[in-house]
């Protein structure tokens, strides 16, 4: 079947929010809404205004030496942290470099970093960026690595979120779930869709959508 998308512009920013009605399933959850990212992360264009908005976000006294991409945001990331170092960023990093770091899963959904990789997180105050934060699960996965590997974690954004908080830190994002009209994002075995005898259209991740 094919997934029709609605775009909602952005207000300040060169940034719509892809989004189709239905009843799709992730690995933790079922959802009525699924929200394409594609273009948001791998356009340069649109990866430059979602950082720039992220960043500002963020206080002048913040220190970042690390940021940690989950879901595919590596374009982002490196996008925040030119941002974050670029001369005249009222940041505690100008001037400074900031590694852009992708972890490690292993098959039982763990987080790792490997040797080579490690000291980008030992002793470094990191920021955690993902593409949605929907049940939080996975940043707290990556908190939880950040913080094994002798990483300060330093707060959580992404593209879109449905959780205000997580571990600890305000999630800061572009959109939320009160952007759209009735999301949900509940157990499958509380899925008011299930019950009512609805029938999957797609399953979906962090790599896209998959139409049934």
């Amino acid at each position: 079947m094919a997934i029709k998308l609605i775009e909602f512009p952005h207000q300040t920013g060169n940034v719509p929010l892809r989004v189709a009605q239905g009843h799709f399933a992730t690995s933790h959850s079922h959802l009525n809404y699924y929200i394409d990212m594609t273009f948001t992360k791998h356009r340069l264009s649109e990866a430059r205004e979602a950082a720039a908005i992220l960043c500002s976000k963020f206080k002048a006294a913040t220190i970042i030496d690390t940021i940690l991409c989950l879901d595919g945001t590596e374009v982002i990331g490196a996008c925040m942290a030119s941002e974050l170092t670029r001369a005249g960023y009222a940041n505690m990093n100008a001037h400074r470099t900031i590694y852009v770091v992708t972890p490690e899963h292993t098959s039982g959904s763990q987080l790792i970093f490997r040797d080579n990789n490690a000291p980008m997180i030992v002793g470094k105050h990191v920021l955690v960026l993902a593409a949605s934060v929907a049940t939080g699960y996975t940043v707290q996965s990556a908190i939880e690595a950040i913080r094994y590997y002798g990483g300060i974690p330093v707060g959580v954004c992404g593209i879109f979120a449905c959780v205000e908080e997580c571990e600890g830190f305000p999630v800061q994002s572009i959109y939320t779930k009160d952007q759209l009209d009735g999301y949900m994002s509940v157990p499958a075995r509380e899925c008011p869709l299930c019950k009512a005898g609805k029938k999957l259209d797609a399953l979906v991740n962090s790599h896209g959508i998959s139409s049934f």
